[in-house]
């Protein structure tokens, strides 16, 4: 088994490039685990996770609700913002500046074999993540993702998650908001779910900025820690 994970920050990167690079990375995991169970071989299997910043888009999910989205054709370019219907799991949500995105790709036969483990591991890489800054986050059952305030009526989502797996390879991620533009947000029903806030790292904290290498560094060393992996 692999354990280690190969570490990209690609930047500032359009939506669907990044797409068609997970897309690529994904579908070279998947080659080698055919190649192993025809030839009866043990090549390991390469891990990635992806640190990106998108420009303004909206995805929907493979089983989501395009009535969630609440513009037209027109007022998307008006607003500077594209769509895309993609194949992770999941609702609406929103990506752009100030947002972190990570897209793990990795082969859970290297960790363990268990979908739900994982989407709840990469709950808790945020929710201690966000600890560290003095901020209580948790789940809210029946919504994945992580949450403040939960069972109120200040309930609100602070990172959005969607993932899709096959042979026991992942992609896509979560998408946590430290600096974003949180009006983006109402262009949609996010996830699917009505009167529900979204907040962020900045407003929670009340500061002007978040510096975002910082929360990079943080959500690296939990998740390491939470998969037993290194990065290389």
């Amino acid at each position: 088994m692999n354990k280690k994970i190969k570490l990209q920050d690609l930047g500032t990167k359009d939506y669907k490039e990044t797409w068609d690079y997970q897309e690529e990375l994904f579908k070279g995991i998947v080659d080698v685990k055919i190649q192993n169970r025809k030839e009866n071989t043990l090549v390991e299997t390469p891990n990635y996770f992806l640190f990106v910043e998108h420009p303004h888009v909206y995805t929907l999910g493979k089983s989501g609700d395009i009535s969630n989205l609440l513009l037209s054709e027109k007022q998307l370019q008006d607003k500077g913002a594209t769509f895309y219907k993609i194949n992770r799991g999941g609702d609406i949500t929103y990506h752009g500046p100030g947002q972190i995105v990570g897209y793990p790709i990795l082969d859970l036969e290297n960790f363990f074999t268990d979908i739900h483990k994982y989407l709840r591991f990469l709950e808790e890489v945020i929710i201690l993540t966000l600890a560290e800054y003095n901020i209580t986050s948790t789940r809210s059952e029946g919504e994945t993702g992580v949450w403040l305030d939960v069972g109120t009526p200040f309930a609100r989502k602070i990172c959005a998650m969607g993932v899709r797996a096959s042979r026991w390879v992942t992609m896509h991620g979560f998408a946590l908001n430290v600096n974003a533009n949180l009006g983006y947000f109402d262009n949609i029903i996010p996830c699917g779910i009505k009167g529900k806030a979204v907040t962020s790292l900045q407003v929670e904290l009340g500061v002007e900025s978040v510096n975002e290498e910082e929360v990079k560094e943080k959500i690296q060393k939990h998740f390491s820690k939470l998969f037993e992996s290194e990065y290389c």
